[in-house]
């Protein structure tokens, strides 16, 4: 008990420290996602946050991971503002409730265990916390994501063999680390941020697996239009056509059609000996319906459907998907994500364990939302691209439409804004993804913290604390 006193005391932070490492946090978390030169501020970031923990009571450590949240989210998620007005804020607080206990959890860690044994729990709070944030409640919402920063340059980290959540424990684990190691050095502290990310960088690098060899390659051509008529979306697949001649598949976004699918459309796909991937309408019962890509053969017939897995809370976007498939085409295994299905490793990774070989992603991002709301949107296709070894094509309404190799690197995109705008690649067809290593890692961490949390309610029901605020 005297050493927790001692510790609380050594280590607390006043108003100013906090006020301080709040501003070093939101403004590390920005300029990582403002330019992949600067994508390492995000440790400096998570080293914030638990520089953050060091307050004197758990509260004020939560309202203070609370306040970054809110930085960081009024910034990047403007757009809410867009769609909710008023309740923006609302969701903004949602998100930073998530940093706030992150921040308030570590704090109690590092009093109950010590900073030599609690370095080790943080990664797994981390995990647990962002896994629970991502994947698995009504809210859940796995943008700004520390990882996601390295969208531009997933090569520079381990996401084929950690994943996502994987490459948040090590980042974590470094910027804990770190922490540890300020009090009695603060040289010492930096250098541990610096290699840390130098070793796993390195290990990504040179750990790198050999590609599998091309089993087939297709031409896959996309444009974007937002809310087309069927004749402008006939005039758009000529004009795509006389561009990319060898075009073997076409790929328009999610809602091209809030319709069965015209038929002059399929006649399109018959006389130009076509397949095409579409958005629209599948019709369900009491005036309701799937959200679906349809799959649209040279014969002029549907040959498969896909319905979105996870339908978009607030808007009217259909009923969940009740099964995942995959497509067999001519060329391979193909996975059918719509939109922000491909932001849920629950999703992917399902069509993944199927045996999928590439994702084609129709999407809608409304142009109105703005640019940011789409550049954020774009960082999931690279990661989700590197983690399982996979391409993917992803084509938006409005921008910003993505063909990504196997390896997470953007090989072609149409801007935003970029009405009509198109882009083609051959892209090449290899074996199936394999699921990275986070598949159980993350889960792993929500329950350890689950059962933490509940261990830290039940100590300090019964053992008195150093902290009169518990």
């Amino acid at each position: 008990m005297k050493d927790e006193r001692n510790f609380t005391k050594a280590r607390a932070l006043g108003f100013s420290g906090l006020l301080l490492w709040i501003l070093i946090a939101a403004l590390a978390f920005h300029l990582a996602y403002a330019s992949a030169n600067a994508c390492f501020f995000v440790v400096l970031y998570l080293f914030a946050l638990l520089r953050l923990a060091q307050a004197d009571k758990w509260r004020t450590a939560f309202y203070s991971g609370l306040a970054v949240g809110v930085l960081i989210a009024a910034g990047h998620l403007d757009f809410f503002w867009r769609l909710f007005s008023a309740g923006a804020m609302a969701l903004w607080l949602v998100y930073a409730v998530w940093l706030g206990l992150f921040v308030a959890i570590a704090r109690l860690c590092w009093l109950a265990f010590g900073p030599k044994r609690a370095w080790l729990l943080v990664p797994f709070v981390w995990i647990g916390l962002e896994y629970s944030r991502s994947e698995l409640y009504y809210l859940r919402f796995s943008w700004l994501n520390p990882a996601y920063a390295f969208a531009e340059v997933p090569r520079l980290l381990p996401f084929h063999r950690a994943g996502i959540y994987g490459v948040d424990f090590l980042l974590v684990t470094i910027a804990s680390i770190a922490a540890v190691c300020w009090k009695k050095s603060r040289v010492r502290s930096l250098a541990a941020l610096v290699s840390g990310a130098a070793v796993i960088c390195i290990c990504a690098l040179v750990g790198g697996e050999k590609a599998s060899p091309v089993h087939a390659r297709v031409r896959i051509s996309g444009v974007q239009m937002e809310f087309p008529t069927e004749n402008e979306v006939v005039s758009a697949l000529n004009a795509l056509l006389s561009q990319y001649p060898d075009t073997e598949l076409v790929v328009l976004s999610e809602y091209t059609f809030t319709e069965p699918i015209p038929t002059k459309v399929k006649d399109w796909c018959r006389q130009n000996n076509r397949y095409l991937i579409v958005g629209g309408e599948d019709p369900a019962a009491h005036d309701n319906f799937y959200d679906t890509a349809f799959v649209i053969g040279p014969s002029g017939d549907i040959v498969f459907r896909q319905a979105k897995s996870v339908p978009i809370q607030f808007f009217k976007d259909g009923l969940p998907a009740a099964k995942q498939e995959l497509w067999d085409s001519p060329w391979g295994r193909f996975g059918l994500c719509i939109c922000y299905d491909l932001s849920y490793r629950r999703v992917t990774d399902r069509l993944v364990k199927l045996g999928a070989q590439a994702l084609i992603v129709p999407t809608m991002d409304v142009l109105d939302w703005g640019k940011r709301q789409h550049e954020l949107h774009a960082r999931i296709a690279p990661l989700r691209a590197a983690e399982y070894g996979i391409p993917i094509f992803r084509v938006a309404s409005s921008g910003i439409s993505q063909s990504v190799d196997a390896t997470g690197r953007t090989v072609s995109m149409a801007p935003c804004p970029g009405q009509d705008a198109t882009l083609s690649d051959t892209v090449e067809i290899r074996g199936a993804g394999r699921l990275p290593a986070d598949r159980w890692l993350a889960p792993l961490g929500t329950g350890l913290t689950a059962v933490l949390i509940v261990w830290l309610l039940v100590r300090q029901r019964f053992v008195k604390q150093p902290d009169s605020a518990l």
